[in-house]
């Protein structure tokens, strides 16, 4: 797993995701510019993560990103993923 961090003090966020996907791409840009850590976990490195990312969202879409208090966006917006890391204290 590759390990993106940006900051030391947040809880753990992982997102799954590939290097090709433009939300994936997006939702990583808006976490570093809110200083936000979390755990990339490259499908197309792990290929067996991508059973979890679907165990978790039902879905096949990505990112599927998860959070500390156990719940989980699938390809968000901008604005979902501001109002959800506001919501944890972290935006």
């Amino acid at each position: 797993m590759t390990m993106t961090e940006h900051s030391t003090s947040s809880p753990e966020i992982r997102m799954f995701g590939a290097d090709w996907c433009g939300d994936c791409r997006r939702a990583k840009r808006l976490f570093g510019e809110l200083g936000v850590s979390y755990q990339f976990i490259n499908l197309e490195e792990e290929p067996a993560a991508a059973e979890v990312a679907r165990d978790i969202s039902g879905r096949t879409n990505i990112p599927v990103i998860t959070y500390p208090d156990g719940s989980h966006h699938v390809e968000p917006s901008d604005a979902d993923m501001r109002a959800k890391l506001a919501e944890l204290g972290l935006g």
